[in-house]
């Protein structure tokens, strides 16, 4: 097995990280939301008042109509939740508890089984960070088996007893790129893979903050080129592949962490995919929800329902209120709310943001780029290797408080809209 250590980075340490004590949980509600997905337009199947199994379509993506979204439980569709110009932003299904679902053991073709139950989502592609195209063939498959970000979950604890599942589905994806499939682990996760799938290749990482983000993974094992498509996805998302092919059904179970300090009792709960959270947040009113982890999470303050894609839930108190002296203030202990100390600022040139980014790249140049929309100067820069995620620790650390993430982000999005 190679070794990489990652010497570049920053680890962030708050208080809540989550007990290993798993519960579980059946959400009353749970909804699937158009915005947890890059570049989909949603297509509804269903109205308010529908009946639903497990696997049943609730809308579709106009762009690839054969990229479906199916409901994680059985019930009745409760809302249609519209904002500016009616766009969709959830379609929230309400739980009977019976389980029904839909078996898909009929669909041979792997890819049309995922593809029909609504797992092909799960699979997501590098440059843009959208929804892997089934029509393409990756240059390879990355799934990081770690999280090195805030309060992150221990994937090993999650993965627990599902070695086997976790190996039926490292098998189905090796089938989907005649490159390799790159299992990226640290010293505390090591899962085993049937000798069966040849193209699997095992790397341990080492290092601070972002070891284990996808995109630093990327770039030290095979960095991406213009006109090239790699495919990611994570360990729960393998387990779910793994259970749709060895019992013929889209088993939406997720196991996620609640964490951070303003988390009476954060540990592990098993739940459902979108699964509605309020119920099982004991918090204090002035805090903040967030789906995912501090750096790179979504505010899910006003809905609390989990995103997609996540394993995980920070609560954090808001930090709304006001401290003497400000930014001035000496700091002796962990950060723990959301306050910023001060305003927006002009955007300084420190120097600072190459110290804890991993990449060979030009953080800062890039960040240029991005802003001015200089499509050839970002493609120079290695915008093709990188996501919003991969920039979270520079904007942490910048002094000017500038929204990093989202100037990359919009910078992906321009390239995409006039090259796709």
């Amino acid at each position: 097995m190679d070794k990489i250590k990652i010497r570049k980075g920053l680890d962030i340490h708050l208080d809540g990280k989550a007990t290993k004590q798993l519960e579980v949980f059946e959400p009353m509600f749970c909804a699937l939301k158009p915005t947890d997905f890059i570049g989909v337009l949603p297509k509804l199947h269903v109205t308010e008042g529908d009946d639903v199994k497990i696997g049943s379509v609730l809308f579709h993506d106009k762009n690839n109509e054969k990229i479906v979204f199916t409901s994680p439980i059985s019930g009745r569709v409760k809302a249609i939740v519209r904002g500016d110009k009616r766009a969709i932003l959830a379609v929230v299904v309400e739980n009977d508890g019976k389980n029904e679902a839909i078996d898909f053991s009929s669909v041979s073709n792997p890819i049309e089984k995922m593809l029909q139950s609504g797992v092909w989502p799960l699979l997501r592609q590098r440059p843009f960070a959208t929804i892997a195209n089934p029509a393409d063939k990756p240059k390879h498959i990355f799934i990081s088996m770690f999280d090195t970000a805030p309060l992150a979950p221990d994937y090993n604890f999650i993965i627990g007893n599902q070695q086997n599942t976790f190996i039926e589905g490292i098998k189905v994806l090796s089938k989907l790129t005649d490159g390799n499939v790159y299992v990226n682990v640290c010293k505390d996760v090591r899962p085993c893979v049937s000798a069966d799938a040849k193209n699997v290749i095992y790397t341990e990482f080492e290092g601070p903050h972002p070891a284990g983000n996808i995109g630093t993974q990327i770039n030290a094992l095979s960095p991406i080129n213009k006109g090239e498509v790699v495919w990611y996805c994570y360990p729960q998302d393998v387990i779910t592949v793994g259970k749709l092919f060895l019992t013929g059904r889209y088993d939406s179970t997720r196991i996620i962490a609640t964490t951070g300090s303003a988390v009476r009792n954060p540990h592990y709960y098993q739940t459902r995919t979108g699964a509605y959270v309020a119920q099982i947040l004991d918090i204090d009113e002035n805090a903040r929800v967030i789906s995912g982890n501090v750096l790179t999470g979504t505010n899910i303050t006003s809905d609390k329902f989990l995103c997609f894609h996540d394993s995980q839930v920070t609560v954090i108190p808001e930090g709304n209120k006001y401290k003497m002296f400000g930014w001035l203030r000496p700091v002796f202990r962990r950060i723990n709310d959301t306050n910023t100390n001060g305003d927006t600022r002009p955007y300084i040139m420190t120097g600072q943001f190459e110290r804890v980014f991993p990449f060979d790249i030009y953080p800062m140049q890039l960040i240029k780029a991005c802003l001015i929309k200089d499509i050839e100067q970002m493609e120079e820069l290695g915008i093709y290797e990188v996501d919003a995620e991969d920039f979270a620790l520079c904007e942490f650390i910048d002094p000017s408080k500038t929204q990093i993430q989202q100037i990359i982000r919009e910078g992906l999005e321009f390239i995409r809209k006039e090259t796709c």
